[in-house]
């Protein structure tokens, strides 16, 4: 928003750049000036109207015809839009960070060599297992029971090709050797390029419901008894 004629001869750094960044940028100058080039340099520029402009920066000394330097002459890039999406995406990692972290049911993943990489507060709650006790742990290997081993390894193998599975049941044993029963959706999760790098694993904690349906099981076959015993 300023045109030339506002800004020949005016100091750059003391008028145009913020309090903050006044320092490294005069350092970036000072060193083109010595002749030691600079590039990819980030700064923020604030326009007429006070809007902050994101910039990336070459400075290149400038040289007379002996090859003195005699000045710096900057080639900038605007990166704000650019930089307005990589901070959206940070929030937006964050937020899922966030709801990973508190949701109201086991959250764990994998990286693509089956080592933990994420173990959320209720996994930590039901299992015992803290965070930093699982993370880097073959979750297969070390927290799931033999018999049920080949089947969980099979099902985050799918998710690894990009072949997910929805309420697949397996037990997980606590700390204390408690057995919990988990009703598990394994979903792939992928990089930027769609590559599958790791699986998230979202569990319900249906013990209580196993429960209950093994010991409706047991009454029916109970009363199933007493009523064969009865009509001998």
């Amino acid at each position: 928003g300023f045109g030339r004629e506002e800004v020949l001869g005016k100091d750059l750094v003391e008028v145009y750049i913020s309090a903050d960044f006044r320092m490294t940028v005069r350092e970036v100058f000072e060193n083109a000036l010595e002749g030691k080039g600079a590039a990819n340099f980030e700064f923020p520029l604030y326009t007429k109207d006070n809007r902050r402009v994101e910039v990336l920066l070459n400075a290149t000394p400038r040289r007379d015809t002996s090859g003195r330097v005699v000045g710096v002459i900057g080639v900038g890039q605007d990166i704000t839009q650019r930089k307005e999406v990589e901070i959206e995406k940070a929030r937006v990692a964050q937020e899922l960070q966030t709801f990973i972290e508190t949701a109201n049911a086991p959250i764990f993943g994998i990286d693509a060599s089956g080592l933990v990489n994420e173990w959320n507060n209720k996994a930590a709650e039901i299992t015992g297992f803290g965070r930093e006790e699982v993370f880097g742990k073959d979750l297969v290997e070390v927290y799931i029971t033999e018999e049920y081993r080949s089947t969980v390894r099979l099902v985050l193998e799918d998710a690894l090709r990009g072949i997910e599975t929805t309420s697949f049941e397996f037990p997980l044993f606590t700390k204390d050797r408690n057995r919990v029963d988990v009703l598990l959706n394994a979903t792939t999760r992928r990089n930027v390029t769609g590559k599958p790098v790791g699986v998230l694993g979202v569990g319900q904690d249906i013990t209580k419901r196993k429960e209950v349906e093994e010991e409706k099981m047991r009454v029916a076959q109970e009363l199933r008894t007493f009523i064969d015993t009865a009509n001998a």
